[in-house]
């Protein structure tokens, strides 16, 4: 007698995890959360790209350096141009001049002349990635805070102290850091007189956003528009 032996299928439930950096908080001017705003993930939910960042950061701060080293040459050496000593007759080896750059005191030979450069492009596709995958990075260990709008910002400094003093009572990461970037869509006056003299805070807009100012943060503070207007 063959046994049968019936199997029982069992369905499993797939529960969706929402992943860190999906959404961030949004608060008011007076540092209370009224809700959360959820990332796009094309800007904020791609794959961290390590590698394209330091690539990109590498280009920036090349493209920022200028050339100093410059050493003098035969003809830029000062001193006589007179022969050493007779070309025949004392059993020595034949020379000109004591500026040549086998002497002591001579001149360099194929030296730096101050006019070399350190300029790299790198492609905007690249550029963006990298972008992106910075502003991923930040997303998923919860280091973005959005403010829902700097518009009602009186544009004093004890005004601006005193709400970040609030605002760090909610994010002990925020609390914790020390260089934190405040990104709004466009220059705005009250927001540069208001935060403009608190050390540790830089401002930056949102069209003008780049890999190596935000590399430099540990935290970002976006206004609302800001965040949407990135794609």
């Amino acid at each position: 007698m063959v046994k049968t032996i019936k199997k029982t299928e069992t369905t499993v439930k797939k529960v969706a995890k929402i992943a860190s950096g999906d959404k961030a908080p949004i608060y008011n001017l007076q540092a209370e959360k009224v809700g959360d705003l959820t990332l796009s993930k094309s800007v904020f939910g791609v794959e961290i790209n390590n590698d394209l960042i330091a690539q990109n950061i590498s280009v920036a701060l090349g493209n920022k350096r200028s050339a100093h080293a410059k050493v003098k040459d035969r003809g830029e050496v000062n001193g006589t141009t007179k022969k050493m000593y007779a070309q025949k007759g004392t059993g020595r080896a034949r020379h000109s001049t004591s500026k040549v750059g086998i002497f002591v005191g001579g001149g360099s030979v194929h030296g730096p002349q101050g006019n070399q450069t350190f300029i790299r492009k790198i492609n905007k596709t690249a550029k963006r990635n990298a972008l992106h995958s910075l502003l991923s990075k930040f997303a998923k260990s919860s280091r973005i805070i959005i403010i829902d709008d700097f518009a009602a910002l009186k544009p004093k400094t004890k005004e601006a102290w005193n709400f970040f003093e609030k605002l760090e009572a909610t994010n002990q990461d925020l609390e914790k850091s020390k260089k934190i970037g405040i990104i709004t869509l466009e220059d705005n006056q009250n927001v540069i007189r208001a935060f403009g003299n608190i050390p540790g805070l830089n401002l930056f807009s949102a069209a003008a956003l780049n890999v190596l100012d935000l590399s430099n943060q540990n935290f970002l503070v976006f206004s609302q528009k800001a965040v949407e207007s990135l794609k």
